[in-house]
């Protein structure tokens, strides 16, 4: 059991970083980005790529990490332009749309191009115990990483100018341009920034196991599960999730097998719904 709960941690952590990038871009616009599993899956491949060209570890995930960036940006520069104009559900459902062919377009590409392709950062030396727990080094490392990420996650938005701005267009983006704040330009880092932790998620991930070019929607499945149990919008609400989902998801994949820990994350998702429709830490409307 104690195996199962250190390993759901190490998952939990990914899971609430994976959340936080989805929730930021619909707590921010309204957007529902279904391609945000893409985006991490092409920084995975583009690092694996760059390190089959000869490129070391660390400017490969650099470039990895540059990639997912600019998949926000090109998505803020082209099909979310008309998504922008309208308001409420029409916003989140043309989103929905528009992503999700994007989403499909990626994984047709990526399965004909590289169908066999997947990043796997083996992190070498032996398994280090904790609480007698022998745990690898690569899950460990993911963890830290992700943190790491976590904590200037917080100084960012609660400390920097740029941070607080994001946050009171998230809150009232209205009252936000009226003190001369560019709701477009925050959602465009905000893209950025969801594509950057995309791609963090997917190469940390490729530390305890590969991610291949089948991972997109997996990814965007689990990211929506957090956010909607977080509180779409939340992001402390995101982090809080990912790890209860991922000691939930660990758990139950040890005891019952993992496609019912999938159903169970599903059935978790549906009951804060039709308890608590704005999520654990999510603001009520």
């Amino acid at each position: 059991m104690i195996a199962s709960i250190l390993d759901g941690i190490v998952l939990g952590f990914q899971f609430g970083l994976l959340g936080a990038g989805l929730t930021l871009v619909y707590g921010m616009g309204g957007v529902l980005n279904l391609a945000y599993g893409q985006m991490g899956v092409i920084a995975a491949i583009t690092a694996s790529l760059a390190m089959d060209a000869g490129a070391s570890v660390l400017p490969a995930v650099g470039l990895g990490l540059i990639a997912g960036g600019l998949l926000g940006l090109l998505l803020d520069r082209t099909i979310l332009r008309p998504v922008y104009r309208l308001r409420d559900e029409a916003r989140v459902l043309l989103s929905l749309l528009l992503t999700l062919g994007v989403a499909f377009i990626v994984d047709g590409f990526l399965n004909w191009r590289y169908p066999l392709k997947a990043l796997n950062l083996f992190i070498s030396g032996g398994a280090i115990e904790i609480l007698e727990v022998p745990m690898r080094r690569g899950s460990l490392l993911a963890s830290a990483i992700t943190l790491v990420i976590m904590a200037l996650l917080f100084v960012f938005f609660r400390y920097t100018i740029l941070g607080q701005a994001v946050r009171s267009v998230i809150e009232d983006e209205e009252g936000a341009r009226l003190v001369g704040i560019d709701p477009n330009r925050m959602m465009r880092l905000i893209l950025v920034l969801s594509g950057v932790l995309a791609a963090l998620v997917a190469i940390t991930r490729s530390m305890v196991i590969p991610v291949d070019v089948q991972a997109g929607f997996p990814i965007t499945v689990f990211a929506l599960i957090v956010a909607v149990v977080g509180g779409l919008g939340s992001v402390p609400g995101a982090l809080l999730a990912g790890l209860i989902l991922g000691i939930v998801n660990s758990i139950a994949a040890s005891t019952i097998g993992t496609f019912m820990s999938l159903v169970i994350l599903l059935a978790a998702a549906a009951v804060t719904i039709l308890i608590r429709p704005s999520g654990i830490l999510g603001v009520a409307e």
